[in-house]
């Protein structure tokens, strides 16, 4: 990855230095369902985000918006996570609307995040990569990020977004 990073990012970087609190969020009506079944996208992004001395919590979502939407604001104003990120429900299938009810919900669009997930998965997987939904933004100045659920999508963004988090909790959350 590219590490040219300006003057500014740099000190917002250093500034930012600090545990964060994020809130994991599996969006998956089997594992909903049947918590007997193993979450591994879920597990795997726990794990990298203990290992990057991050604190998270793992959270199960149905494929329902109104669900999906409960679990992101209550993350946000009763658990306090300084960011969220929501893996699962990003496809193409009926079922798939995790991007459908966090859009909503969104007061800044960050359309990079898709642009740069959906192109370093083009360079992993190839052409399915088209069919990607990811999306982040922020919701009450705090980040929040969509990304698919099969573990090479949630290792591939959760370090992308591991990259870059405490800088954007930084600028998201600074006093005007």
């Amino acid at each position: 990855m590219p590490s040219h990073r300006s003057h500014s990012a740099e000190s917002h970087k250093h500034q930012a230095l600090r545990k964060l609190r994020i809130a994991l969020v599996t969006v998956s009506s089997s594992r909903y369902r049947n918590p007997s079944i193993k979450d591994d996208s879920g597990q795997l992004a726990l794990a990298v985000c203990r290992k990057a001395k991050q604190d998270a919590l793992l959270e199960v979502a149905d494929d329902d918006k109104q669900m999906i939407r409960l679990h992101v604001l209550r993350a946000l104003f009763e658990e306090e996570a300084d960011a969220i990120i929501l893996m699962g429900g990003t496809g193409i299938a009926p079922r798939d609307v995790t991007i459908e009810a966090v859009a909503p919900l969104l007061d800044k669009e960050l359309e990079g995040f898709g642009e740069g997930f959906r192109r370093l998965s083009y360079d992993s997987i190839g052409s399915p990569a088209i069919m990607t939904r990811a999306i982040a933004g922020v919701i009450a100045n705090k980040p929040v990020f969509c990304l698919p659920g099969s573990p090479d999508a949630v290792k591939l963004g959760i370090n992308l977004v591991l990259e870059e988090l405490p800088h954007a909790v930084f600028i998201a959350s600074s006093k005007p």
